[in-house]
């Protein structure tokens, strides 16, 4: 589905035109044209691909999608892949932006994705200044809005390790807890995934062999890098958090079984010696101590009781029970 088509000329905004005029500005000096489109179907592709040269390899990986997030040179022309992650429903949802971009031209397209960039858009409109730098900067403002929009989730994630973190010292939440804690990782390891491999390719844009087409814009994909050197290390910081919770939580088990086996052994105590000294009254011998004491039978229970009792408290102040 075509968003936008508009053409721009020496970083103001011509007009909103019709795919079929996007030839004849580009023939124009010093005017780039601007297309987003949204979940486009082959034909789309095929059609833009005529308008703008799109080079094959870049418009094949644009077409099947679930690409990994990278930048690519084809001569004068750039191909970037970016990820886009999105909090839905306590989960993330991963969809996928790719731009492609010339000296006159910039196509982004959109997948799996309801945000869009009009508020990018907007922007550059509303800054003319730099719009004259053309279709870099307008690369430069779509990436920097995709890593900012990762900060929201990265926020998201850090909250819930820190719910997670303050049930775990509540009895009986240890199976929750471990089931939250590897659920967060496997959402970190999403995040990470769209952050690592794109902090890389933006390091290509503004130091050493800079791409032509980026030539000048340095000290802004520098700033993009920054964010993603600052979610890089965020996600690693989590991550070593995450992994410090799993160890204490099973730690908290081990310390619950514990508990629970000295409860055992301490009602195991209590138990065995009324069992001890009926077990010795019921020996079949007919020479017993105290066998035709008229008092034995009670004195045998209070004796009982009065261990048990003191076995007891003995265990409460040593806390086995």
């Amino acid at each position: 589905m075509l968003v936008n088509c508009v053409a721009y000329q020496e970083g103001k905004k011509l007009a909103d035109i019709p795919k079929e005029a996007i030839s004849d500005y580009l023939k124009r000096p010093g005017c780039f044209v601007w297309v987003g489109l949204k979940d486009p179907v082959p034909a789309e592709l095929e059609e833009m691909q005529e308008e703008f040269d799109l080079p094959g390899l870049a418009v094949e990986d644009a077409r099947h999608g679930h690409q990994r997030p990278k930048i690519e040179e084809y001569g004068d022309s750039l191909f970037a892949v970016l990820q886009a992650v999105e909090m839905r429903d306590d989960d993330l949802h991963v969809g996928e932006i790719d731009i492609f971009v010339g000296p006159n031209y910039v196509l982004s397209v959109r997948r799996d994705t309801e945000r869009g960039f009009a508020d990018v858009r907007a922007r550059s409109e509303s800054e003319p200044d730099l719009l004259m730098h053309g279709a870099a900067y307008v690369l430069y403002a779509l990436m920097d809005k995709v890593v900012d929009r990762y900060f929201p989730v990265l926020e998201a994630l850090e909250s819930e390790l820190e719910t997670v973190e303050e049930q775990i010292f509540i009895r009986n939440t240890a199976r929750s807890n471990i089931e939250a804690l590897y659920a967060l990782k496997r959402k970190l390891m999403t995040l990470k995934h769209a952050v690592d491999p794109l902090m890389e390719a933006v390091g290509k844009l503004y130091g050493g062999r800079v791409p032509r087409i980026c030539a000048g814009m340095g000290e802004y994909f520098r700033d993009v890098f920054d964010h993603l050197q600052r979610l890089h290390a965020s996600i690693e910081g989590i991550r070593d958090m995450q992994t410090t919770a799993i160890q204490v939580n099973l730690g908290m088990i081990n310390l619950n079984e514990t508990e629970v086996t000295k409860k055992l052994a301490g009602w195991a105590a209590i138990i065995a010696i009324p069992t001890l000294i009926a077990g010795i009254y019921g020996m079949n011998f007919k020479n017993i101590p105290e066998y035709d004491f008229q008092y034995g039978y009670p004195l045998s229970l209070a004796m009982m009781a009065a261990v048990d009792v003191g076995l007891y408290f003995w265990f409460k102040r040593i806390r086995w029970l």
